[in-house]
C-alpha cells in the first residue's frame, strides 16, 4: 500500500499544510525556552505529513516512526527530494511496544519531543488510552499532542450512481465499520473504550483540551491521482467486504473497479473527493 498511501498523502497536501499551520499557532509563538526543537510523526507512513511539519517548523529536527522499513526509505527519499534531508530523520519503531512507559530518557527512547502528531494510528493499538498516556510521556512541558482520529466517513459518489441500488456508499459505510469492529477486537491486547478522544487525552494528563476538522474537497471531474486513490480504496473495499455485501452491491463495486466501464470509477464524470478528519490536541503541563 506504499504507492496508495503517498498518493493519498499528496492529495492531502492542503489539508496538511493547513493542519500544521493550526499546529504551529496552537503552540503559540517561539521564545527562549520554548522552541520547538523537536516533531515526531507516529506512524509517520511515507512521511508526507512529516516532510509538511519540517517545512512548517524550520528550525525543528522531524523524526518519522514506523514499523515499516520501506515506507521509512520513502520518507528519506521524500525529504532529499524537497531539500530537507538534514532535519528529517527516521526511526524504526514496533507500537506500542516502543511507547511503553513513555520514558524518553532512557537509551535509545524516541522522546523528547516539542509536538507529536499521529494520524490514525493509535486506533490500530490495542489500548488507545494506554497509548495516548505514553505519548503524553514523549512530550517536553508545554509540548502539544495532535492525534487525528474520527471525523466524517469519505464521500465520493452521489446517492444514485446509476448502477445497482441507490445509497451503495452508506452500505459501504457499515461494511467498513464492521470490519473496524472485528479489526479492534483481535487486536493483541484490545480494550475496550469509549472512543470519546478530548476525555482521553484528558486522562492521559493533557490540558488546554481541543480538537478542529479540515476539510477536503475537490469537486469533479476528479484528476488521475485521485482517480488512482478511490479505485484501489474501492479494490481494498471489494476483498474486505465481499462477505458483509449482498451479490448485487458486489456486482455493483466490479462496475465501479472496471478500467473500461464508462460507469467506473475511473472514468466517471461525476466523481468526487469529499473527506473531514478531526484533530484533537492537548498540552502537557509547564513544570
Amino acid at each position: 500500500m506504499a504507492a496508495q498511501l503517498e498518493d493519498s498523502g499528496e492529495l492531502q497536501l492542503p489539508v496538511l499544510r493547513r493542519t500544521a499551520a493550526r499546529l504551529r499557532e496552537l503552540l503559540g509563538p517561539e521564545k527562549p525556552g520554548k522552541e520547538v526543537r523537536r516533531i515526531l510523526d507516529i506512524g509517520s507512513g511515507p512521511g508526507v505529513m512529516t516532510c509538511v511539519l519540517a517545512e512548517t517548523f524550520v528550525d525543528a529536527e522531524v523524526v518519522a516512526v514506523d514499523g515499516t522499513p520501506g515506507l521509512l526509505d520513502r520518507t528519506l527519499a521524500r525529504a532529499e527530494r524537497l531539500g530537507l534531508g538534514g532535519r528529517v530523520a527516521v526511526r524504526h519503531a514496533n507500537l506500542p511496544e516502543d511507547l511503553d512507559g513513555g520514558d524518553w530518557h532512557g537509551e535509545g527512547g524516541l522522546g523528547p519531543a516539542d509536538l507529536i502528531w499521529s494520524s490514525k494510528t493509535v486506533h490500530h493499538l490495542g489500548d488507545q488510552q494506554e497509548a495516548l498516556n505514553d505519548l503524553a510521556g514523549l512530550l517536553r512541558p508545554g509540548g502539544l499532542l495532535a492525534v487525528a482520529e474520527g471525523g466524517l466517513p469519505m464521500r465520493f459518489l452521489p446517492r444514485d450512481i446509476g448502477v445497482g441500488r441507490p445509497g451503495l456508499q452508506a452500505r459501504l459505510d457499515a461494511a467498513q465499520e464492521h470490519w473496524f469492529e472485528i479489526m479492534r477486537a483481535e487486536l493483541p491486547g484490545s480494550v475496550t473504550v469509549v472512543e470519546d478522544w478530548p476525555a482521553m487525552l484528558g486522562r492521559a494528563g493533557l490540558t488546554g483540551v481541543g480538537s478542529f476538522t479540515p476539510l477536503l474537497d475537490l469537486p469533479a471531474p476528479l484528476g488521475e491521482t485521485a482517480r488512482a486513490f478511490l479505485h484501489a480504496h474501492l479494490t481494498r473495499l471489494r476483498g474486505a467486504a465481499s462477505e458483509l455485501l449482498d451479490a448485487e452491491d458486489l456486482e455493483t463495486l466490479d462496475v465501479l473497479l472496471d478500467p473500461g466501464a464508462p460507469e467506473g470509477i475511473l472514468r466517471r464524470p461525476d466523481a468526487f473527493l469529499l473527506s473531514a478528519t478531526t484533530v484533537f490536541t492537548g498540552v502537557r503541563r509547564a513544570r
